[in-house]
């Protein structure tokens, strides 16, 4: 038995009359009930999957006539050049000079983004940061999202800070005010206002915080933390213990230790006080042995006298022996 041939001319056909098609009316064109059939015919010609309506109409891709976004409607059925919702969402957000609000790129897809945007940020391909109560889609690499931020033109850093557009103030005079307000603090208040504004940010917080004022994302998170245990002394800036050790100096390198040990040596301390306090110690020392040597040459000289001197007899004898 021949095996039923199904040729893609039909499916071919079918979409250049209607431009767009189901499934299940693919099927019927092809005339199988098998999608894998319709899915393996559609291959070799470039089809396209309709990235609203959940994906359910198909289309070639010579067939679109996409816009200067990539993007092609018909009957209010939505198709992109880059394909799914998912990747048609991280590519406006990518490209986006000032990155979107939910809202904003629903408007531009015309289709709701809120699910599509939650899960390109669980797979870290855009991010996200809460701006005055809502969330601002970026890209994720950390130049190009700064480069978004300032494009913007209101530079919603902090979720306190009022909307810059509306006070029409540029973002940059909005920058350097928040600067110059930051360096005026000392260093327990500089870490609590970076811990405060984290907080109002919410996740990311601590990041984009340390980003901005040139601080250690570890010290961002330490402000936050003592406002959140409401534990900090008002009394100093830095914790009793913190910095360096003072060092102290050794008994014998102190010059008055030294001194008091070579007057406790001296033979007469009320006397010479002026000459020995001038003289080094190795000046004292040498004196000391001259002293000592001139000591016993006396004592060896005055032996030697006695000696060489005839022993005279006692005077009470000598009278004795006349008398005899």
């Amino acid at each position: 038995m021949r095996p039923v041939l199904f040729p893609s001319s039909a499916l071919r056909q079918k979409l250049l009359r209607s431009k767009i098609a189901t499934l299940p009316e693919l099927k019927n064109a092809l005339g199988t009930s098998v999608a894998l059939t319709v899915f393996r015919k559609l291959k070799p010609m470039d089809y396209l999957t309709s990235y609203s309506h959940a994906g359910r109409y198909y289309t070639l891709r010579e067939i679109a006539q996409f816009d200067p976004q990539g993007l092609w409607s018909h009957k209010s059925v939505w198709f992109s050049e880059r394909g799914s919702l998912l990747a048609t969402a991280a590519d406006f957000v990518q490209r986006s000079p000032k990155g979107y609000f939910a809202d904003e790129l629903a408007e531009c897809l015309h289709v709701q983004v809120h699910d599509a945007l939650l899960q390109l940020v669980q797979q870290r391909r855009i991010a996200r940061q809460r701006v005055s109560g809502a969330y601002l889609y970026t890209a994720e690499e950390a130049a190009v999202r700064q480069r978004q931020l300032r494009a913007r033109g209101e530079l919603r850093v902090f979720s306190g800070t009022a909307d810059a557009r509306a006070q029409h103030i540029a973002a940059d005079e909005l920058h350097a005010a928040i600067l110059l307000f930051y360096s005026m603090l000392d260093e327990k208040t500089r870490r609590l206002y970076a811990g405060l504004e984290a907080l109002k940010l919410g996740h990311g917080g601590d990041r984009h915080l340390a980003d901005l004022l040139g601080l250690d994302a570890h010290t961002v998170a330490r402000g936050r933390h003592e406002l959140l245990s409401r534990q900090l002394a008002t009394d100093r800036v830095r914790r009793s213990g913190g910095g360096r050790h003072a060092s102290e100096k050794k008994p014998r390198n102190n010059l008055r230790h030294r001194n008091g040990a070579q007057s406790r040596h001296r033979r007469r301390p009320h006397e010479r006080t002026e000459m020995d306090a001038q003289e080094p110690r190795e000046d004292c020392s040498i004196a000391s042995a001259t002293r000592h040597w001139g000591v016993c040459q006396h004592r060896r000289e005055a032996t030697t006298q006695h000696e060489l001197q005839p022993s005279r007899q006692p005077q009470v004898s000598r009278q004795l022996g006349s008398r005899t």
